[in-house]
């Protein structure tokens, strides 16, 4: 559910149980759960205590948030998202993320698996998403009314928390590539033609997650920040076949670094002034 009603309670049990909220959120994608294991002070709730957000089916995500901290920075994960090909409705984040935002959240920060459209960036790679191309052309924001719902998307990616990434990367001599996220529906992989097509428009790798989030993110003004682990190269660039188990591998075998990697980028943002609460008067 995504009315107002479920995100009021949403809201309120969040503010029951945890108390004032993180000023960063987490969405844990394929590969990435690891980084949950370095939460201290971790308590958690399953999404189904939470009205406004959606329990996910897919293998490998599980539906529920935790809070704790990591160095000296709060921090809010969601073990899952909801896919819109899980049900059509690319909505399905919307009320989880318009709940963290009415809680206090400042700061969204996606991951997930994704493939890769460049050979010399393999599988285990990790790549900063600095832009997106919405391939399907599907808004989570028909429907809404008002100006606000023609959100500008010119820097959907926030451009102080990419230089603090890439910062970040260069001081751990952590290899990381830059590039633009594709979002394809799914859940069928694609083709070898639109692999092709996709690089032609200026992909840099391709996925079925995170651009729907992003919209509603932006639509409520949360800043966004973005990192996909790569798993494998596109259809028809190598001679592998792609299944969901055989991402799902890849991810796990190369979530410990990128794990690692997500969790002294969380701790770091703890040096970030813009995200800091003012001082009190």
């Amino acid at each position: 559910m995504r009315d107002s009603a479920s995100i009021e309670i949403s809201v309120q049990r969040l503010l029951d149980r945890f108390g004032a909220a993180p000023e960063v959120a987490v969405v844990l994608g394929s590969g990435w759960a690891g980084a949950a294991q370095q939460l201290l002070d971790a308590r958690q709730v399953d999404y189904r205590e939470l009205p406004a957000f959606e329990a996910t089916s897919v293998q490998g995500h599980v539906s529920a948030l935790t809070v704790g901290r990591i160095g000296g920075q709060q921090v809010v994960t969601l073990g899952g998202r909801k896919h819109t090909y899980e049900t059509g409705d690319c909505a399905g984040m919307s009320g989880a993320l318009r709940s963290l935002q009415s809680w206090g959240v400042k700061v969204l920060l996606q991951t997930n698996a994704a493939g890769s459209l460049h050979r010399n960036m393999p599988a285990g790679s990790l790549m900063l998403i600095t832009d997106h191309i919405n391939a399907p052309q599907r808004s989570p924001l028909v429907g809404e009314e008002g100006n606000a719902r023609f959100v500008d998307m010119g820097r959907a990616y926030d451009p102080e928390l990419l230089a603090h990434t890439r910062a970040l990367a260069k001081s751990r001599q952590v290899k990381l590539f830059e590039g633009t996220y594709l979002w394809a529906l799914g859940p069928q992989f694609e083709t070898p033609a639109e692999i092709r097509m996709f690089a032609a428009w200026g992909a840099d790798a391709v996925g079925m997650s995170t651009v729907p989030e992003t919209i509603v993110a932006r639509h409520v003004g949360l800043r966004v920040l973005g990192l996909s682990l790569i798993t494998n190269l596109g259809a028809g660039m190598s001679e592998e076949s792609l299944t969901h188990s055989a991402t799902l591998q890849q991810a796990q075998q190369s979530g410990a670094f990128a794990a690692e990697f997500l969790g002294a980028l969380v701790a770091s943002l703890a040096e970030l002034a813009s995200l800091q609460n003012p001082p009190l008067v």
